[in-house]
């Protein structure tokens, strides 16, 4: 239950994370980190307080941080449940970081390299360091199959759209190649794939943002790795 009160609190955060990404694209670990802290008021509190618009605002604000909570806690329940004690922070971790990645692109449609890059870092010490079936010849051929392939994909793909990858979807998917392995990222590209054309379908959209069908995917990819070799 530890895990899941900690997914509960990262939860909470993650409109305010990825607001703060809204209103800046930070350069530097440290300059993110000092506007996440220290945010830029362009409204006062008064006129805040008397405009309606604004109160309903923070209503779904607050809602939306409240519903990203509860995700949150469940599926680090769920991971707590799954994984072992020696995975458990490293998936979490990664978790986490997809589920802010969400928000962040559904709100910009932006997928930032102050993310992607060190989840691509990460992926590699977590393939050195801890996993026993991810090896990092593995960690490497993963994640440069999951920037080759997107890569490939849009070349043929531009002609009819030049915006059939996007750069930040590239990465993310080499960064999760680091983390999966050849054939899951693999795996989760065909699975993003399928969900977001049945989103797009369902909402009857020809445009979106690709991120959060990779992060889903590679969400339910992780967990059927702890099936079958965690």
């Amino acid at each position: 239950m530890i895990y899941a009160a900690y997914g509960l609190v990262f939860g909470l955060f993650i409109p305010y994370l990825a607001r703060r990404f809204s209103k800046f694209m930070p350069a530097t670990p440290a300059f993110a980190l000092y506007r996440i802290l220290k945010p830029v008021r362009s409204v006062s509190r008064a006129k805040r307080a008397g405009n309606p618009e604004y109160r309903r605002l923070m209503t779904r604000y607050r809602m939306r941080s409240i519903g990203w909570g509860i995700v949150a806690a469940a599926i680090s329940y769920l991971a707590a449940e799954r994984f072992s004690d020696v995975y458990i922070v490293w998936y979490l971790g990664l978790i986490w970081t997809l589920l802010l990645l969400t928000e962040i692109d559904n709100r910009m449609m932006l997928l930032p390299d102050i993310l992607t890059v060190p989840l691509l870092i990460a992926g590699f010490a977590y393939s050195v360091f801890v996993s026993q079936w991810v090896i990092p010849a593995e960690s490497v051929l993963g994640a440069v199959t999951g920037y080759m392939l997107p890569v490939v994909a849009s070349a043929f793909l531009v002609w009819k759209n030049k915006d059939a990858f996007g750069g930040g979807d590239i990465k993310l998917l080499a960064a999760l190649g680091a983390w999966l392995g050849m054939e899951l990222v693999i795996y989760t590209m065909i699975l993003a794939s399928v969900l977001f054309v049945l989103y797009a379908l369902a909402r009857r959209m020809r445009v979106g943002a690709f991120g959060p069908a990779i992060t889903i995917a590679a969400i339910m990819i992780a967990f059927y790795l702890s099936l079958i070799h965690i």
